[in-house]
């Protein structure tokens, strides 16, 4: 699975021989099985994670209900607040489809650096692409309709639309799943 993780970073830097043999020799790579719960509510999470396959989804529970902020597919970056800011995490991070996981830690990045200064450059690009992203996504989202929202994840990422479930979905775009329905009909009738 380590071949997932240097395509991954081939998509910012052409490495050499060398530099795959370096990704390699210090990937953290895991396995995690349909329903493993990476991080739960109260918890410091103590990693961070680039999804190689699978899919997750962070949520909250609210009032007993569960409710979906995110999901993240093959590489994706999955950076916790809780492992950021070092504090409790609020929400519950789960695998919603069996996953292979390369595992983040501050302190082996930080060695891994060190020892080989030319990284850098790669790892400030992701770092910036990450950030950036999530400012957009947040920025992009806030102000759209549940439809429209809708729309831009059949653009953006058609295949989540195949891999989760219809109500977890609905609860991500802040709606019941019968409003969900509505919409897909809706669109079905407007081709």
């Amino acid at each position: 699975m380590k071949h997932l993780l240097v395509k991954f970073f081939s998509q910012y830097k052409s490495l050499s021989e060398e530099d795959i043999k370096i990704i390699e020799d210090n990937a953290i790579i895991r396995k995690y099985q349909k329903g493993a719960i990476l991080l739960k509510e109260g918890q410091y999470a103590k990693e961070s994670y680039l999804v190689l396959k699978g899919c997750i989804r962070s949520y909250y529970i609210i009032d007993g209900e569960e409710k979906n902020t995110d999901f993240f597919l093959e590489y994706d970056p999955l950076v916790p607040i809780s492992y950021i800011k070092n504090q409790p995490s609020k929400y519950f991070i789960e695998c919603l489809e069996d996953c292979v996981l390369s595992i983040g830690k501050t302190e082996r990045t930080e060695k891994l650096l060190l020892s080989y200064p030319n990284f850098i450059p790669l790892y400030r690009k992701i770092s910036d692409d990450y950030s950036t992203n999530q400012l957009i996504s947040t920025d992009k989202y806030r102000n759209l309709s549940p439809e429209e929202h809708y729309l831009e994840i059949r653009k953006l990422k058609p295949e989540l639309l195949e891999r989760i479930p219809q109500y977890q979905l609905a609860s991500y775009l802040g709606i019941k799943p019968q409003s969900l329905s509505r919409i897909r009909k809706r669109l079905i009738h407007q081709k």
